[in-house]
């Protein structure tokens, strides 16, 4: 049983032959000399035949493709710089059929269930199909993008021969197209995405289907979940990816990896719900490995054979160590190192300073086995080349196994191997690293505790791949290698079936109880699996049962992650980021319906528990508020207005069109179709809608004229100014046109704008109190608008701030994140301590604006005491630190009083002028206003007392 007898097959040729294609089965050599001959075998490598005395001797091949639902199916296509054919046999390979071809085939995709079925992509970028295995071709679409052509999903797609590709318009923009594959010309088409999409983003995966869209610069996300409507992604609103790619959808959720603004070298893993819209942080900062091609890979690896099992490599403080998770990354922990080496001396590794990692590669040769290795017919068995110490190295390192899922750990090998599992995992093979020749392989039966040595050739070889099958019928290893590197291919066949004396009967089987440290409810449930005792000499065959019982577990807080908008602070408890309101859930549905009201948490997806907190922590359905119109807003979307929605609470909206003619409607809700107006003169048009019930009103305003394309444009106006006193208005346009570009400023209540063709003007405020300024870009057939409020006064006080130096290393940049963080400090402020948790921050600085309040200008030595007394107050509230910034969970930045500057302050300050955002916010404190402005790509915050004022839109 302990004795392999190999048979060995040498093909000679002048050059090295090169393997094109491999299955397990099939196995097809292509070995140059001055002309090209294929040697093809049907039996795993025990006997070969020249496919060049079936196809012609003249006929050069390239490529061989089994049928994955009728392996008796193959076709063979031609070298296209010879002739462009196809070789077509339904009898593996016994004869071949050759049809011509009009075109250069570049790659095949065949049909999940139907065995005819294939698409062709041409070198043209043409995609064809054929249904009857390749006889007959017929054109698809023109200008597909390659490797974004999908068949249909069994289930979803109404129908089997729907066709979803990623296709080029004349114009150069690229649409997501679906149509039948045979029924393809324009009237047939469909565009399920109303727009066009980022080239190679379309993914049809599953229940899932990706797109990506180009929205002001940034890249913005789109999933349609069992082909409904396309929905946009919502990731935590300051992750801003660079770059995002999905994972697996292969469990009822979508695994993305983001790199977001602010990482190089690492990615950020989340998870979706169930409908992949809405994705949480599983975790930070996961490594990544550059492939041969220049491909980054994810240093992730999911454990076959154990729902929600992962092991990541995790980059923290300069190190990088792995880790392990049971329930889809709601948690995580360390690996805990063996308790002894090979020679059975002890080691000393003690968590978490010590810990085992490993690495996580897939091999980029299909036939090695890789850095790590699991089964889902061998559920629990891991084994991965690895090293124990603080953290991951490529140095002195080993190769370990685990029998329990990761629980516990030994050594195997002292050397990098590749290891494969024989017999659906009953028994392992060992074989060197290929860039170490070797004669001997070694195979384990007891899960890797005892290994047993076996000599494979006389001569050392260098294994470049093994063809493995684990049927019941066939106990098959090739190996194909070669003896140096100037040496002809070796190909040698392994019958591993005599090693077992006979069929495993139910006394060779023992339980195994999946568990996370001793813990035995696993994903919301106990399973036991049937595993054979170790050292059982018996094949396991095609009847081994894996899983014997299941049992639910009662729901308990670690079955359940942190809802969307939710983060996990260190007391354990979801809680909601600073950018999430729970409130605005609610908002925005309509009177008379419902919604689901989070708790901030939600079970992990495929968990099994039942009862226990499920209750306490399920969404709960609730009816939808009664509430006064909020949030109005006009925009037009191909040459129709589309005003806001209004729910069924007697909404009724008024709209000028700003030319003379206004329409009112009641209950009107916001429709796809819009409102079509007919503008009888060009020029600016300003269109007001105003929408009211018993609850309230709100209104809103729309300027419409014809531009040309701008992608960004940001007003650079000062917060605070002196009355009549000049100030300068700039506004900076991305991207940059060599075109003229038309400014529009609308300053406080004129009617009319100041138009310019300079990018900056100056201005002067006659009157006290808050100005709003508006400027539009126009270019073209495109334009866009920013505006800012600035505060007028006669005179006013102000205090220069500083933060602690961790701030800028999370700074994102952006308007919404200073509107977010103004909000924040509103709450806090109107708390009697000034503590405030504010997100990652830009500013390197503030300033603190003390104004005085309405009316009281005319007492102005009065004010300025009163000013002074409110400067002591803050200043001392600042030099005790008891204003702060909680940036993240367990990370704070302190906010220092810098230097005092005496009001009145002049407009051609250079802190003044500039790019703060304005945010306008009510607070009551000692009767004044207080206006807290970060300078410099900063946040701004206005507190003003008495009545709130209105926040404007950001950019």
């Amino acid at each position: 049983a302990n004795r392999l007898i190999p048979t060995v097959l040498l093909f000679t040729a002048v050059d090295l032959g090169t393997c094109t294609r491999f299955c397990t089965r099939h196995i097809l050599f292509h070995i140059t000399q001055w002309s090209s001959t294929e040697i093809l075998s049907t039996d795993y490598g025990s006997t070969y035949e020249r496919m060049n005395d079936k196809v012609g001797s003249k006929t050069v091949l390239s490529y061989l493709y089994v049928c994955p639902t009728n392996k008796r199916k193959i076709m063979v296509l031609t070298d296209p710089e010879f002739e462009s054919s196809i070789l077509i046999s339904s009898d593996e390979g016994a004869s071949f059929q050759k049809y011509r071809l009009t075109f250069y085939v570049l790659s095949l995709l065949f049909h999940h269930t139907k065995e005819d079925w294939a698409l062709a992509y041409s070198h043209d970028q043409k995609l064809y199909s054929s249904v009857d295995f390749g006889r007959k071709w017929q054109l698809v679409h023109e200008h597909v993008t390659p490797s974004r052509f999908y068949w249909s999903v069994l289930g979803l797609d109404k129908e089997s021969d729907l066709v979803h590709m990623e296709a080029h318009t004349p114009d150069g923009n690229v649409q997501y197209v679906t149509c039948r594959a045979l029924l393809c010309s324009e009237p047939n088409r469909e565009y399920p995405f109303p727009g066009y999409v980022d080239i190679n983003s379309l993914i049809v995966q599953d229940d899932y289907i990706f797109i990506q869209v180009p929205t002001s610069g940034r890249a913005t996300y789109y999933v349609s979940y069992k082909r409904e409507q396309f929905i946009q992604i919502k990731l935590p609103k300051y992750s801003l990816p660079k770059d995002l790619h999905i994972v697996s959808t292969d469990e009822k959720q979508v695994f993305a990896a983001v790199q977001e603004w602010n990482q190089n070298d690492t990615y950020n893993l989340y998870l979706s719900d169930t409908r992949g819209i809405y994705f949480t942080l599983a975790l930070e900062n996961v490594k990544t490995t550059r492939g041969l091609g220049g491909n980054q890979n994810l240093d992730l690896y999911e454990v076959a054979g154990i729902k929600g099992m992962l092991i990541a490599n995790k980059r923290q403080d300069n190190q990088v160590k792995t880790c392990i998770t049971y329930n889809k990354g709601r948690d995580w922990r360390l690996l805990q190192a063996p308790s002894s080496d090979l020679d059975g001396n002890d080691i000393h590794c003690i968590l978490p300073f010590c810990s085992l990692h490993l690495q996580l590669q897939m091999s980029e040769n299909p036939y090695l086995s890789g850095a790590i290795s699991t089964k889902s017919s061998a559920p629990g068995i891991i084994v991965a080349t690895g090293n124990i110490g603080p953290e991951l190295s490529y140095n002195n390192v080993g190769m370990f196994i685990s029998s329990d899922a990761g629980n516990s750990w030994r050594q195997i090998f002292e050397e990098e191997h590749n290891v494969w599992f024989l017999d659906k995992g009953g028994a392992l093979v060992a074989v060197k690293q290929p860039t170490v020749p070797t004669r001997n392989l070694w195979i384990s039966f007891d899960e890797g505790r005892q290994w047993t040595q076996h000599s494979f050739s006389s001569v050392p070889l260098f294994v470049d791949g093994v063809l493995v099958d684990a049927g019941a019928d066939n106990q098959i290893m090739t190996f194909f290698g070669h003896f140096s590197h100037r040496s002809e291919w070796q190909l040698i066949k392994i019958d591993y079936k005599s090693i077992f004396s006979r069929k495993c009967t139910e006394e060779d089987y023992q339980t195994w109880h999946l568990h996370n440290q001793g813990e035995p409810c696993v994903m919301g449930q106990k399973q036991i699996y049937m595993k054979r005792r170790p050292g059982n000499y018996c094949m396991l065959g095609k009847d081994y049962s894996r899983i014997l019982s299941a049992e639910s577990c009662i729901c308990r807080a670690h079955d359940f992650e942190c809802d969307y908008g939710y983060e996990r602070r260190g007391d354990g408890n979801c809680r909601p980021a600073f950018w999430f309101n729970p409130s605005t859930v609610s908002g925005s549905c309509s009177h008379g319906q419902n919604y689901l009201n989070s708790t901030g948490y939600r079970k992990v997806v495929l968990n099994n528990c039942t009862k226990g907190v499920k209750e306490m922590y399920t969404a709960r359905k609730q009816q939808c508020p009664n509430r006064s119109p909020k949030g109005l807003q006009l925009t037009t979307k191909d040459g129709k207005l589309l005003p806001p929605w209004g729910d069924s609470l007697r909404t009724n909206i008024q709209l000028d069109f700003g030319d003379g003619t206004a329409v009112s409607y009641s209950n009107l809700s916001w429709t796809e179709e819009g409102i079509k107006h007919v503008y009888k003169a060009a020029g600016i048009f300003r269109v007001s809608a105003l929408a009211e019930n018993t609850l309230g009103y709100d209104s809103t305003t729309l300027y419409l004229h014809v531009t040309c394309p701008v992608e960004h444009v940001q007003l650079l106006a000062p917060f605070v100014v002196i009355k009549n006193k000049e100030v300068n208005i700039s506004a900076v346009v991305l991207p940059s046109h060599s075109r003229t570009v038309t400014y529009f400023w609308w300053l406080g209540n004129n009617s009319e704008p100041v138009i310019s063709l300079d990018g900056s003007i100056s201005h002067t405020f006659s009157s006290e109190g808050m100005h709003s300024v508006t400027v539009q870009v126009a270019a073209g057939n495109s334009i866009l608008q920013d505006t800012r409020t600035i505060a007028v006064k006669e005179f006013f006080k102000s205090l220069l701030l500083s933060f602690s130096p961790n701030l800028d290393e999370f700074n994102p940049d952006i308007p919404e994140w200073r509107h977010d963080v103004s909000r924040v400090i509103k709450k806090s402020l109107l708390q009697e301590q000034l503590l405030v948790a504010v997100f990652p921050g830009v500013p390197s600085a503030a300033e603190l604006f003390l104004l005085p309040c309405k009316n009281q200008s005319e007492n102005r030595k009065k004010t300025e005491d009163e000013l002074e007394k409110a400067s002591d107050i803050i200043i001392s509230a600042l030099n005790q630190n008891l204003v702060e910034f909680e940036l993240k969970p367990g990370v704070r930045v302190i906010v220092y009083n810098t230097q005092l500057t005496l009001a009145p302050l002049v407009d051609s300050s250079p802190r003044h002028s500039s790019s703060a955002m304005l945010m306008l916010l009510s607070v009551v404190f000692l009767g004044l206003a207080v206006f807290l402005i970060y300078k410099f790509k900063s946040f701004t915050v206005v507190c003003e007392h008495h009545s709130p004022l209105t926040e404007p839109q950001s950019n």
